[in-house]
């Protein structure tokens, strides 16, 4: 039979602005101001810093588990900043710095993460939904935001992150088909941090990259180096550019490393290799700096301000998660609203966790 070829011409570009030895190519940078500059890698560092301190938490019992950012901070802060205050950011559980650069206070997410849900109301007119547990709930959430934006026409843009693994839920393939079917003005944004969990990325798929599943959709689809602030804000820029112009959506593969466990129930050194550590010379905290530094616009007096300035939110966020969790329901308030009429077994089962397993600690 003869055969004819059919199907994508296109092909996936890879972006790259700030290498690994902090230099930067001009000719694609976006321009910034000094100030901006200086906001991207404080929020950077404050997500680094605070990420360390709920560690030491969760660890002495005062915190349930939560998922560490470091290594992904310029893939969040790249991405996220290209949106406008109404637009909408639709995370999933590891947003910590995208959650700093919208303005979402740290003692919320301690408070949340001690496991009260008081730490995830939604301030009245907010644009921040609040973490998706869930492994790619988020992405079907984005595009009905989009979707229901552009029939309003709001002009709003809807972001939503999620990791390499959730590009095998099934979630994550009817998301991209609705928004590419309804023309929804929505931005993918995949970390891939190279592990969903245990199971590396080319257990995955064998896709040569994320971004090229776009095309099955007949969106764009671009991948970025995710440890590059600049190029994550440029694919990001153009991005939502397109989704307010023209309500088309994209898929951005940012190519990022989990420097830290999935979360904090989970053991690395079971499933990675030591060579990997190389992926540590790419800290994307550590390039952001070095360009700062040659700029002018960071020396070792500023950064150790800056440190101590990050220190002090720190404390101030969780003086004031201590004081709203003591005011907070007890845990078993957990079977509230579950049925209608309490059954036996619940009743018993309340009454356990307050005689035994009360308390932050109890089950942190």
């Amino acid at each position: 039979m003869p055969l004819t070829e059919t199907g994508p011409d296109s092909k996936i570009e890879y972006l790259s602005i700030l290498n690994e030895d902090g230099e930067l190519d001009k000719e694609l940078a976006p321009q910034f101001t000094d100030d901006l500059l200086l906001k991207g890698y404080r929020t950077m560092l404050l997500a680094r810093r605070f990420d360390e301190r709920r560690l030491k938490l969760q660890r002495s019992g005062r915190i349930g588990t939560f998922a560490p950012v470091n290594g992904q901070e310029a893939a969040q802060v790249g991405t996220i900043s290209a949106l406008r205050e109404d637009d909408w950011f639709v995370p999933s559980y590891r947003e910590t710095a995208a959650n700093f650069w919208r303005g979402t206070n740290p003692a919320d997410m301690l408070v949340f993460d001690a496991g009260y849900n008081e730490g995830i109301v939604i301030p009245e007119g907010a644009r921040n939904l609040p973490n998706s547990v869930p492994v790619g709930t988020q992405m079907l959430q984005a595009a009905g935001i989009a979707y229901a934006a552009r029939l309003e026409g709001t002009g709003e843009v809807a972001m939503t992150y999620f990791g390499d693994g959730a590009t095998s839920q099934g979630d994550f393939h009817e998301a991209l088909n609705f928004a590419s079917v309804f023309d929804c003005p929505v931005v993918f944004v995949c970390q891939n941090n190279q592990y969903a969990i245990s199971v590396p990325r080319a257990r995955q798929t064998r896709s040569q990259t994320l971004a090229q599943k776009a095309l099955a959709y007949g969106m764009d689809g671009i991948q970025v180096d995710g440890n590059d602030i600049f190029a994550c804000f440029a694919a990001a820029d153009d991005a939502v550019r397109r989704a307010r112009e023209t309500f088309r959506p994209t898929l951005i593969e940012c190519v990022t490393y989990r420097l830290e466990m999935h979360t904090t129930a989970d053991d690395p050194s079971r499933y990675r290799d030591e060579e990997e550590v190389e992926w540590e010379k790419r800290d994307p905290i550590e390039r952001f700096g070095s360009l700062l530094r040659e700029r002018g616009l960071l020396d070792d007096g500023s950064l150790e301000d800056m440190e101590a300035k990050i220190a002090e939110t720190i404390d101030a966020a969780w003086d004031e998660a201590e004081k709203r969790i003591e005011k907070a329901e007890g845990v078993s308030a957990i079977f509230d609203h579950i049925l209608e009429q309490e059954t036996h077994e619940q009743v018993r089962q309340k009454q356990q966790m307050s005689d035994g397993l009360g308390g932050v600690s109890g089950y942190g």
